[in-house]
């Protein structure tokens, strides 16, 4: 591990983004420009501390995970991502799915990757609801209003990020939905995680998240059985907020084929009240998330398993 060039190049690529390129408020005058280090800290997940180590060079070797929480973080293109890699001395995460994926157990694959134009037109969205989803169901990024209105996926366990495993192995996960919705949601993600599966024969991922929700879902195995295959496109859906009440949103689904994202944005139509919920979501649900606690920091010995990915914003 290179300590002093992985120093370095933390501190070059803090130096070079605004808080605007982050989704973040500039706050008070600032001496230099960039980010200050408690920022990156926060957008990657990790505590203050362990991150201004790094950049004294005295930090200890970061694991994969948290080195994609930092390539995330500093808005890194794939070719720095794979430098950051290299500089700590760990092979860069595969870029295609052709290949078998390590058996490491891990969100630091290329498909964790969300590449810096995505975020930022994420960081853009600042009143609706936008998050960055993996084609298998894993939650990559959030928005704010993301947040507000679904929880903050990155406040959980890693394996509890997936949006699949959560609605089949979570009862509680259902709950943002009315109950009259549940069934067509779970056949929904069903059809398309068969459509996934099947374009993707060698990638073991899809495969084994089939495998575990079959042995773990009876509704699942079920529907799984009838094999009906729809891939996730546009929708109109309707979420059950604890704070303000029933939201009819149109979802839109933009697709990055090359990684197999989704960016998928939830707005609501001018004029109708589900429009005004969402106006009122934005002011009390945001209120309720700055008031909230943020995540415990990672603390060093937790190195070798998954910690928290790094867009909550």
């Amino acid at each position: 591990m290179n300590r002093a060039e992985l120093a370095d190049f933390l501190r070059r690529g803090r130096g070079r983004l605004a808080p605007s390129d982050v989704g973040l408020t500039p706050g008070a005058r600032r001496r230099t420009p960039g980010l200050r280090r408690e920022e990156v800290a926060q957008l990657a997940g990790m505590s203050v501390d362990y991150y201004t180590r790094l950049e004294q060079s005295r930090g200890p070797r970061p694991s994969r995970q948290m080195l994609t929480a930092l390539a995330r973080a500093l808005r890194l293109t794939d070719d720095e991502r794979d430098h950051l890699f290299h500089l700590t001395g760990e092979e860069p995460p595969r870029r295609g799915w052709g290949s078998p994926r390590s058996s490491e157990a891990e969100s630091g694959g290329a498909s964790a990757h969300v590449r810096p134009g995505l975020l930022l037109v994420l960081d853009r969205l600042h009143d609706t609801p936008a998050v960055v989803v993996s084609d298998c169901g894993e939650v990559l990024a959030q928005n704010a209003m993301s947040r507000a209105l679904s929880g903050d996926a990155f406040a959980r366990p890693p394996r509890e990020r997936n949006l699949l495993r959560r609605f089949f192995l979570d009862p509680a996960a259902r709950n943002l939905f009315p109950p009259e919705d549940v069934a067509e949601h779970a056949r929904s993600h069903v059809a398309n995680l068969r459509a996934v599966a099947a374009a993707r024969p060698d990638d073991p991922e899809p495969a084994a998240l089939v495998a575990e929700l079959r042995a773990g879902s009876e509704e699942f195995e079920r529907l799984w059985a009838e094999h009906e295959v729809a891939v996730r496109r546009r929708s109109t859906k309707r979420f059950q907020h604890p704070l303000v009440g029933l939201l009819e949103l149109d979802c839109e689904i933009l697709l990055n084929e090359d990684d197999h994202h989704q960016l998928v944005i939830h707005t609501a139509r001018p004029g109708t009240e589900s429009y005004e919920r969402l106006q009122l979501l934005r002011v009390v649900g945001l209120q309720d998330l700055k008031a909230s606690s943020p995540p415990p920091p990672l603390p060093v010995p937790y190195l070798g398993a998954p910690p928290p990915d790094p867009r909550s914003a």
